[in-house]
């Protein structure tokens, strides 16, 4: 894409961050959504060189919102298109991770996980697809996980929602092909962000869950979020024309081993 603008949402953290901060040093345009945008500097966007900070400033669009909510999601939507004229790639990275098999789970705690994990990212797509349209076409990255495919035990309503995403994929893949707007889902295996630190922190011996996630990859090490980021920056560009509809793996190699994701809790 020529000069494409990107809206980012959970981009103030983990793959979020990592993709905003790679697609601003390819000079794309980026808005950031996020609820928690207070602690987000220009330093974290590699915004602090003195040769690039004032253009890539420019390039650079905060908005604080709830994506759970339909008005949130449209307002976000329109003011990144009021800022940079266009819309042309959007990026669904917000996510939350809750531990607990169905009976530990309460209402409250599911609709949490939902409405991050796939209302937000329902509500975003279908709020930029008009823009996208417009642009005659168009990218959405949806980031879902390894349990996309699989079930980790003890995590009902994030199993769930990752399978969900993946079906939302697919399903607007084929409902948009036609206006060459595409949608993929790229599926990580355990990256090194805050939510996987906040997992590991959930253990009573944490090293020993890096340790046993790190072990579980044939890599042998978790990944980094620009591993990922990489792949999403692929997805949104014009040499990935013919992929859509795809959920595409970045595990190192997890799911090609026979096994299941470990136990944390």
């Amino acid at each position: 894409m020529n000069s494409p603008t990107v809206l980012i949402t959970g981009g103030a953290s983990g793959i979020g961050l990592a993709t905003a901060k790679l697609l601003l040093a390819r000079g794309a345009h980026v808005a950031i959504a996020d609820l928690k945008l207070a602690d987000l500097k220009l330093a974290d966007l590699n915004l602090n060189d003195e040769t690039a900070a004032l253009s890539s400033y420019e390039h650079v669009l905060l908005l604080c919102a709830d994506l759970a909510q339909a008005d949130e999601a449209e307002r976000v939507v329109s003011e990144t298109v009021k800022a940079f004229g266009s819309l042309t790639g959007v990026v669904n990275s917000a996510g939350l991770q809750r531990y607990g098999n169905a009976e530990q789970t309460s209402l409250a705690l599911w609709h949490e996980v939902m409405n991050v994990n796939l209302t937000a990212a329902f509500l975003v797509a279908r709020a930029a697809l008009p823009h996208l349209r417009q642009a005659g076409g168009g990218s959405i990255v949806n980031v879902g996980s390894v349990q996309s495919h699989a079930a980790q035990r003890g995590a009902v309503a994030y199993v769930t929602s990752k399978h969900a995403l993946l079906g939302l994929t697919r399903a607007l893949a084929v409902d948009y092909a036609a206006e060459r707007i595409r949608v993929n889902c790229v599926c990580p295996g355990t990256v090194d962000t805050p939510m996987f630190r906040w997992t590991m922190a959930q253990d009573p011996a944490p090293a020993s869950v890096l340790r046993a996630c790190e072990a579980l990859h044939p890599v042998a090490r978790i990944g980094q979020a620009e591993e990922i980021a990489d792949v999403i920056a692929f997805l949104l560009s014009d040499a990935a024309s013919f992929v859509t509809g795809a959920a595409i793996d970045v595990d190192g190699g997890l799911r090609a081993l026979i096994g299941g994701a470990p136990q944390t809790r």
